[in-house]
């Protein structure tokens, strides 16, 4: 071979006094040529996290533009749903995709693009094994269906996406009550399987007219009572907390905020009751990623950025 007959007499002399065979020195050479040579850096890097969800999880899409050309335009989609990025930092932006039990397991491609480059990167969704719970409403709640008006507000909260980001680190709980039925439940209602029905939220089973709190920042964004016509959420109360992220408490007794109104994490908004399609008091808190019910667990244990 060519390298096998190269004279060491050709070698630099320092080369040689080292020791250094005709074959290394050539090694040598071609490790001071990749400055040129290397993989180009990529103009989008994205990350997820938690790398491995399951559903009922909130997905965070992190997207690195800082070699990106044009990073004002951020688009994140996943088979026909897109969802708002917003920067969290100098060429850094941030994407929520929520999942739900109602969702098959699975490969998911996300695809993030500037409107000049395109990256599509899989993630994996894991399955997660929900309790069936067997329901019985009193005489007067069973069959009770929502008015047009409480639907209609229903949609108008979970459309809300305020560019604003209110909270900062971890929720906190809205009661200090036990909890009582966790998220995802499916359930029975009088021997009837709800099949297109999952328990959106947490529920915590405290005494009537017990402290209901606010879990982070945000603006109150629905108020609604039954003299209205909120039939099955009962006196309801609403918060955006911005960047598609929403609470709602459910089957208040009293409300004590308005819309309109900016609390804090832990500013009281209202009291646990028994209103709407409830079986005895509890509060029913909701939490909400660009419009569908995620597990709120995540988010108290140890925050969504």
């Amino acid at each position: 071979m060519m390298i096998a007959n190269i004279s060491r007499k050709k070698l630099p002399q320092n080369l040689v006094s080292a020791g250094i065979s005709p074959t290394a020195s050539i090694f040598f050479s071609l490790i001071a040529l990749p400055l040129g040579l290397t993989a180009p850096v990529l103009a989008l890097e994205v990350q997820f996290n938690p790398a491995s969800p399951r559903l009922g999880d909130t997905i965070s899409v992190i997207v690195n533009t800082e070699n990106s050309p044009s990073a004002n335009n951020i688009q994140v989609t996943v088979g026909k749903e897109t969802y708002p990025a917003y920067q969290t930092a100098p060429g850094r932006f941030r994407a929520f995709i929520p999942t739900t039990p109602l969702e098959s397991p699975g490969r998911r491609v996300v695809q993030v693009t500037d409107g000049q480059t395109t990256r599509n990167k899989a993630i994996f969704v894991g399955n997660r094994n929900f309790p069936v719970q067997r329901i019985n409403l009193p005489p007067g709640k069973a069959g009770v269906r929502a008015t047009e008006l409480e639907l209609r507000r229903a949609r108008e909260f979970r459309a809300v996406r305020s560019p604003e980001r209110f909270w900062n680190g971890p929720f906190i709980a809205p009661s200090t009550a036990r909890r009582s039925t966790p998220y995802g439940v499916r359930r029975y209602y009088n021997g009837v399987f709800a099949k297109d029905y999952y328990h959106r939220g947490l529920d915590y089973a405290g005494a009537s007219g017990s402290p209901v709190v606010s879990p982070a920042p945000g603006r109150i964004v629905l108020v609604g009572r039954v003299a209205e016509g909120f039939r099955v959420h009962g006196n309801v109360v609403g918060i955006d907390h911005g960047q598609g992220v929403a609470s709602i408490m459910m089957h208040l007794k009293d409300i004590s905020v308005r819309e309109g109104d900016f609390v804090q994490a832990g500013q009281q908004v209202g009291t646990i009751g028994s209103t709407g399609a409830s079986t005895g008091p509890h509060l029913h808190w909701g939490l909400y990623v660009n419009g569908k019910s995620v597990d709120p667990d995540v988010w108290l244990k140890t925050g969504v950025e």
